[in-house]
């Protein structure tokens, strides 16, 4: 499936015809200059490219009035000083001759990616588009924004589509209270927003931005408001208000489709936002929401007026929609403590609502202070000194962060599977590698001295074969893998090892069911070894945390969200070895959403050690016949759907009316999604069908491959 990218040139005709220093800023080569580097970095020519179209005046209707709609077709026929005139009547807008034109190509782009993503011509896709849109309201122009893009998309998913739970992830810095006041009584549309609050001293100095307005009526609890209160805030901070915010919200209300308003304005070195979040965090965030809806993540832009630091974030987005590995997060992991406190104010607020919120975690353990607030910061004023003190310090930034970010090159395979003998009558897709090589016998030989178990045949040929896509995955060859071998235990022992002697600086090992910490394992803050499935949470050193496995699903997702996840990123590893040894007690899908989940953290390197299972229910299990990503399941075949109790049970999520069931519900096994798309990307991880047993005509004809080689200040949007 492809990533899609929705554009059109005559976006950029509309521009400022006047001197006015608070909206100067949304200007053309916005688009220009990100379209650049899409096209540099060879971004572009993967995706499925789309050229906008116009959306018609009944699409509009979907959410603006007729007469507002009336107003803005006659602007096209306004001189000058008539459209100043009338931008004059609403905050920070202007109007040009083609503003209607380009407005209407931009809410027609959002269209078509929403229509490209739902029918399955494209897995995903951004949407480059200008004006943005999640200011605009019902009959008003509002903060650079016409139409309201992403709301008209969402109400266009319900019509024609038949949706009926849609996400909306707003993380442009300024508030989209547009889209807040379109959907604030409907309990089908789910809206999270972060945007510079300031204790309401910043634009657009709303009292319905904070925390505690979580919507209206049937809505209550469907507006998610996360305010930030002081600026800078960075990647740190970004990532906290995932894992303990939004993601327990959105597993428990489970959309069928994440829209996205892609406002970078929010990255370093934007003057609008000051804060500090480089580019590559918005790869993490994408990655995180594509594990939702089956991946089915269409982002439209909304703001960005930092050209350098708009294109790099745009290029990060789109790599992410890929598939390829997102760069290692820079700088501490440590959140601030004003973003804490703005966290736990949300989970405060909106713990009536969500069960997955009132569960005690992280965030509630942190414990930030009472103090009182931090000293507000005094507003900018559009074109001030104190504006262009700001712009000066956000164009001294990008050269000193956004010159050290390197887009990272994808390696020549995404995923490969190491698989023993007994595992060779299943089939692999044609983009997930079996490597056929082992490592060299003596340098096998030397790391099977290390656990007697390892010296038996079929050990010891597994531990060749992971050895051997161990190294593939640290010099660059591959992305990740799983492997299969009859000694975990051992096994893992040996990959960690090996990892630290073999370019691995740090080394995060996930070990669920009864695998033990090597006694003699040094502690010396190179390796982190967290066991689930422990007989009890104790953390029993700095570098040693064991926990139990949680009873329900709903406590599994808390305890990744809430301590794998904040340990992986702040440990920073440069490999993620993920074990499921005996009695590892994980379902299937769960074990697919832990190692998809971990991708993030360090780069994409992760292996998956798993354990053979000895039963012929076990391995009926793990062979059983998948039929496409919507396709049924052999009678009688333990495959189980997507973590069917995450919805009703476990979660406790709430009933909206004729709910549809999940539409990335498709039967999933671990071993399917792991070896069909084994991390390329999450959503095809965790909804990819299972693998097909090799017929003897297929094993006469199929050929393996070899070794490892793949065959405005303070306003607008």
């Amino acid at each position: 499936m492809r990533t899609a990218l929705v554009y059109h040139e005559e976006m950029t005709a509309a521009r400022l015809l006047w001197e006015d220093p608070e909206c100067e800023i949304e200007r053309p080569e916005r688009l220009t200059a990100a379209l650049e580097r899409l096209q540099q970095g060879g971004l572009e020519q993967r995706c499925l490219q789309l050229a906008a179209r116009e959306a018609s005046e009944a699409e509009l209707g979907l959410v603006h009035s007729p007469e507002y709609v009336s107003l803005l077709r006659g602007t096209q026929a306004l001189g000058t000083e008539e459209l100043r005139a009338l931008s004059g009547q609403y905050d920070a807008v202007y109007f040009h001759p083609n503003t209607f034109h380009c407005a209407r190509l931009a809410v027609g782009a959002a269209l078509q990616l929403v229509d490209a993503v739902l029918t399955g011509a494209a897995h995903n896709g951004l949407a480059l588009v200008r004006p943005p849109g999640h200011h605009s309201q019902r009959a008003a122009a509002n903060g650079f924004c016409v139409f309201n893009n992403v709301a008209i998309a969402a109400k266009h998913a319900q019509q024609k589509h038949g949706l009926q739970r849609i996400l909306i992830v707003d993380w442009d810095v300024h508030h989209g209270q547009g889209i807040q006041y379109i959907f604030e009584d409907d309990p089908s549309v789910l809206y999270f927003s972060w945007h510079r609050y300031e204790h309401g001293c910043f634009w657009p100095y709303l009292q319905e931005s904070d925390a505690d307005a979580v919507g209206l009526g049937q809505g209550r609890g469907f507006t998610v408001n996360l305010p930030w209160n002081q600026v800078g805030m960075g990647n740190a901070d970004y990532m906290a208000a995932f894992l303990h915010v939004l993601l327990p919200v959105a597993f428990e209300f489970d959309p069928e489709l994440v829209l996205v308003s892609a406002g970078f304005d929010s990255a370093v070195g934007d003057p609008e936002g000051q804060m500090q979040a480089t580019p590559e965090c918005f790869a993490h965030l994408t990655q995180l929401l594509q594990v939702l809806a089956g991946g089915r993540v269409c982002a439209v832009l909304e703001g960005g007026y930092h050209l350098e630091s708009l294109s790099q974030s745009v290029c990060m987005v789109v790599k992410a929609l890929l598939g390829d590995p997102a760069p290692p997060l820079s700088g501490s992991m440590v959140p601030r403590h004003s973003a804490l406190e703005s966290i736990q104010s949300v989970r405060a607020a909106q713990a009536p609502h969500w069960t997955s919120l009132q569960q005690q975690g992280p965030a509630r353990l942190l414990n930030p202070s009472t103090c009182s607030p931090e000293g507000r910061r005094p507003s900018v004023s559009p074109g001030g000194p104190g504006f262009k003190a700001a712009e000066a310090q956000g164009s001294a930034v990008p050269r000193s962060l956004l010159d050290q970010l390197h887009l990272y090159p994808t390696p020549p395979a995404r995923t490969a599977a190491a698989l023993t003998a007994q595992d060779a009558a299943l089939v692999l897709p044609p983009d997930v590698l079996r490597p056929e090589g082992s490592a060299p016998q003596e340098e096998t030989r030397a790391w099977a001295r290390l656990h007697e178990a390892l010296a038996q045949d079929t050990a010891f040929i597994a531990l060749g074969k992971v050895l051997h896509l161990l190294n593939g995955i640290l010099d660059g060859q591959v992305s990740s893998g799983i492997a299969t071998t009859p000694a975990a235990a051992a096994t893992l022992e040996v990959a960690i090892r090996h990892g630290l002697s073999h370019r691995a600086q740090r080394v995060l090992c996930v070990a669920v069911g009864q695998l033990d910490r090597p006694p003699d394992l040094a502690s010396d803050g190179r390796n982190l070894w967290l066991n689930i499935r422990g007989k009890e949470a104790a953390a029993l050193s700095m570098f040693h945390v064991s926990v139990p496995l949680p009873g329900t699903t709903g406590g599994f997702l808390s305890c990744i969200l809430a301590l794998v996840l904040p340990l992986a990123y702040g440990f920073q590893p440069d490999l993620v070895l993920v074990a499921l040894g005996p009695a590892h007690g994980l379902q299937d899908p769960q074990a697919a959403l832990l190692a998809a989940l971990l991708r993030g953290p360090a780069g994409g390197r992760v292996l998956v050690l798993v354990e053979q299972r000895k039963t012929q229910r076990e391995r009926e299990h793990k062979r059983g016949v998948g039929e496409g990503e919507a396709g049924s399941r052999r009678a009688g075949s333990p495959m189980r759907g997507w973590i069917p109790g995450l919805r009703d049970h476990d979660l406790g999520r709430r009933q909206t009316p004729n709910r549809l069931s999940h539409p990335g519900a498709q039967h999933c096994d671990f071993w399917g999604p792991v070896s069909r798309r084994f991390f390329s990307r999450a959503d095809k991880f965790l909804s990819s069908a299972a693998l097909t047993e090799q017929s003897s005509s297929e094993k006469a004809t199929s050929q393996p491959g070899q070794g490892l080689e793949h065959p405005r200040p303070e306003r607008g949007a």
